[in-house]
């Protein structure tokens, strides 16, 4: 009888499906937001038993659409592949008339999001947002913008400001950057007049003084950040830029509840929330059709700034 029990034990635990050994690309070099996702998950994953081994792949270029077409041909009916992206790679993918869109993989969920800062060299003569809104108007094209690549959300920032603001968003000079790296070194070098990035990625040149914060595109001031709201200066503007992961097309309804589950475990971890807290992330996760209606909403509302800048026709 003890042998028979144990044999159907031994038979019920073997039909439990194995943890998965996830890869998950990164479309974009080391350091910045996206790698900064993969990472976060991995050791999330890992270390809340979800994965027993989860690589970070990184695949740079042309505001994620590299990565993620290389994604949907390589990857396609594999359950233990993920990519993480978000509202940069919607701008991108319109921006570049990408062949391959977020139609091509599976969307699972939308995890994090950020506000955008607008920052100057600390030995700038601009003292504030309304000076440089001020500058803007008197001529556009003498205010020059580093940030991320064109029709990111750093550019999508700079439009809606311009906008706001009755600047022609057309004629605003921003510089597309491949990285933050760069794009931060250019506004510390004073090669541009202003940098937008996300809150965190100037974090520590604000806090070091070597930048000075004029304002966040948040809906009210932001707890720990000593700057004003856009809408504060009388600039009706508010933006967030949110990440998500998507799996690998062709997954049968099961493979993508299995993916579903995994990262909903991961988002719900007190790990999760802990590295949320210490990175300045919002948790504004997102799945299901809840997830499939915003997504395609943010991509109808994205292509609408992107042609009001002159990015898409």
């Amino acid at each position: 009888m003890k042998t028979f029990i144990l044999a159907g034990l031994m038979a019920g635990l073997t039909a439990l499906p194995a943890a998965a050994d996830y890869t998950i690309i990164a479309p974009a070099a080391p350091g910045g937001g996206w790698d900064q996702t993969a990472r976060t998950m991995q050791t999330v994953m890992q270390g809340e038993g979800i994965s027993p081994s989860v690589q970070v792949q990184n695949v740079p270029g042309a505001g994620g659409t590299i990565g993620l077409a290389q994604f949907a041909s390589q990857s396609a009916g594999n359950p233990d592949a993920l990519i993480v992206g978000g509202f940069v790679m919607v701008g991108a993918i319109l921006t570049n008339a990408s062949p391959v869109t977020l139609a091509d993989v599976t969307p699972i969920a939308r995890l994090t999001g950020e506000y955008e800062a607008i920052v100057v060299p600390a030995a700038s003569p601009i003292a504030d947002i309304n000076g440089l809104i001020e500058a803007l108007k008197a001529d556009p094209g003498a205010v020059s913008w580093a940030g991320g690549s064109a029709g990111g959300t750093d550019h999508i920032a700079v439009g809606l400001l311009a906008k706001a603001a009755g600047v022609d968003p057309t004629k605003i000079n921003y510089i597309a950057y491949s990285g933050g790296g760069e794009a931060l070194a250019a506004i510390l070098g004073n090669q541009v007049t202003a940098g937008v990035s996300s809150v965190g990625e100037f974090e520590e040149q604000v806090k070091a003084g070597t930048l000075r914060l004029l304002a966040v595109t948040a809906p009210e001031r932001i707890k720990g950040v000593d700057a004003p709201t856009l809408k504060e200066s009388g600039l009706d503007v508010q933006l967030q830029n949110w990440r998500m992961v998507a799996a690998a097309p062709g997954l049968t309804d099961e493979q993508k509840a299995k993916v579903s589950a995994d990262i909903e475990k991961m988002v719900k971890s007190e790990a999760w929330q802990k590295q949320l807290a210490d990175k300045g992330w919002s948790d504004t996760y997102l799945a299901g059709p809840a997830f499939q209606e915003q997504l395609a909403a943010d991509i109808a509302s994205t292509e609408a700034v992107l042609k009001a800048i002159g990015l898409v026709k």
